[in-house]
């Protein structure tokens, strides 16, 4: 009888303790500071994931504000525009996405015209307010950060206070840092993935100490979380080190990641809660929203 108690306290304990892990979720708003609406989620018009379905995912996962970069920047233009995106209550940020097509993707960074389409859409701006930033953009090759055009968007992007949002390994980190007046002393650049080949953990932290505004987005990040989606202990150290230096996003881009989008969320959600509040309201929401100048309202 009295091992018979102790099984269903201990059935209990383990009950309680799986609801109090639950409950210890991160709850607040989250900015999704990588999120692509790429033409074959929208395709125009109507596609497989029009506006209201996009916006209905961020809305029933508290994603109150979007860094949005497309491909072609005509599905920024249309998120930024939309009522129903004021409707949804979400806060978009507008970035010049370098790629007109999939083409672009190999060459841009010593392509004339692109220069010429990022200075075109700068003086255009959307509906939501001027663009923020520039990229995502991608190199395949770092010793291509010293491309011509590569050279001229990272002048540009410190000349006028624009975030850059750069998918490449360490080494470009370094590359296109060295190719801004103040030598990335001075440069707002969110490194997408914070490595997405898995620079280690230490290359990480020189970074981070050598460039004094460098920030990294978390998406597809190796590394990040271990068993049972809770953080790596060494991930963990790292976030608590440089708390207002982190930041989340879905990288939507393509179509699956827009299908998974609730379970991106939830997935942040519950490693987040397992850090202190504020550096989890830090990384969730405040680092993205302070760069942006966003408030919740």
């Amino acid at each position: 009888m009295k091992r018979s108690s102790c099984a269903r306290a201990a059935i209990i304990l383990i009950a309680c303790s799986a609801l109090a892990a639950h409950a210890a979720d991160y709850a607040g708003p989250l900015f999704d500071a990588h999120l692509h609406y790429n033409e074959e989620a929208w395709n125009g018009q109507a596609g497989p994931h029009p506006l209201p379905d996009v916006l209905a995912r961020m809305q029933r996962n508290g994603v109150r504000a979007i860094v949005a970069n497309s491909r072609p920047n005509d599905g920024t233009q249309a998120l930024a525009a939309s009522p129903l995106t004021r409707q949804a209550g979400v806060t978009v940020v507008p970035f010049v996405r370098l790629y007109r097509n999939r083409a672009d993707y190999d060459n841009w960074f010593r392509d004339e015209s692109i220069y010429t389409m990022v200075q075109t859409e700068l003086a255009r701006g959307t509906e939501a307010g001027p663009f923020k930033g520039i990229g995502e953009f991608h190199l395949y090759d770092s010793t291509n950060a010293n491309g011509p055009v590569a050279k001229k968007l990272m002048a540009l992007a410190e000349e006028k206070n624009l975030v850059v949002l750069a998918h490449v390994d360490d080494a470009a980190i370094d590359l296109l840092m060295a190719n801004t007046p103040s030598r990335g002393q001075k440069m707002r650049l969110v490194w997408a993935h914070t490595g997405i080949g898995g620079a280690p953990v230490a290359r990480v932290d020189q970074l981070f100490a050598k460039y004094p505004l460098l920030m990294g987005e978390l998406s597809y990040r190796p590394g990040l979380t271990c068993d049972n989606g809770k953080l790596c202990p060494e991930w963990r150290e790292l976030l608590l080190k440089y708390p207002a230096r982190f930041m989340i996003g879905s990288d939507t881009w393509v179509n699956q990641r827009w299908q998974y989008y609730d379970e991106l969320m939830k997935g942040y959600r519950a490693w987040l809660g397992e850090l202190p509040p504020q550096a989890a309201r830090r990384i969730g929401w405040d680092n993205a929203a302070g760069l942006y100048g966003v408030t919740i309202k």
